[in-house]
């Protein structure tokens, strides 16, 4: 996501016309990126829009103008998992149609599983991980936004991907050592 961190700060600081640039450049990338994590693509609209509500209702109590990326895709991974969480508490799948839909399911899983394990890593880890991985920024372009060299980004990276392989491999994924 590619934010003027001034933007940010004269949002956070309660100017309203910096919050409308916000909300509005800031759109795009929370869909895309909703919709590769939410299991729908209505759930994904929703996550989006919960997650620009929450950014205007509570961008004043942003601690770091550095952390706004994690801040908004966090607020997005959850409601994506909170709507998946409720449609499994409340819809029983017939067997029939699981049966004939093992890849969706184990996708949903995996999905799932890869949420909670990047919202389990320190917020650094999680911050350089989603703009590689996930937005597939430059490491020159990570560590701009972060204000750090592109050498702190790599190893921020690699220090990230391998968490995340301790963490799934520890449960049911095999995770092959290609990174």
């Amino acid at each position: 996501m590619k934010i003027d961190p001034v933007v940010v700060e004269a949002a956070c600081k309660g100017d309203s016309s910096a919050l409308d640039q916000l909300l509005t450049h800031s759109r795009p990338d929370l869909k895309r990126f909703a919709r590769r994590v939410c299991a729908t693509s209505e759930d994904a609209e929703d996550a989006v829009q919960v997650a620009l509500w929450k950014m205007h209702r509570n961008i004043g109590g942003l601690r770091t103008v550095s952390a706004f990326a994690a801040w908004i895709f966090r607020i997005i991974e959850r409601e994506c998992f909170r709507t998946f969480r409720a449609l499994k508490n409340t819809q029983p799948i017939d067997e029939q149609l699981e049966a004939s839909l093992p890849a969706a399911h184990a996708r949903d899983e995996l999905r799932q599983d890869l949420i909670a394990a990047i919202a389990a890593l320190p917020p650094a880890y999680s911050e350089i991980l989603i703009m590689r991985d996930v937005n597939e920024w430059t490491a020159p372009e990570a560590a701009a936004q972060l204000g750090i060299t592109v050498e702190a980004a790599k190893s921020r990276l690699h220090r990230a991907r391998s968490l995340m392989r301790e963490r799934l491999s520890a449960g049911q994924y095999h995770v092959s050592d290609a990174s």
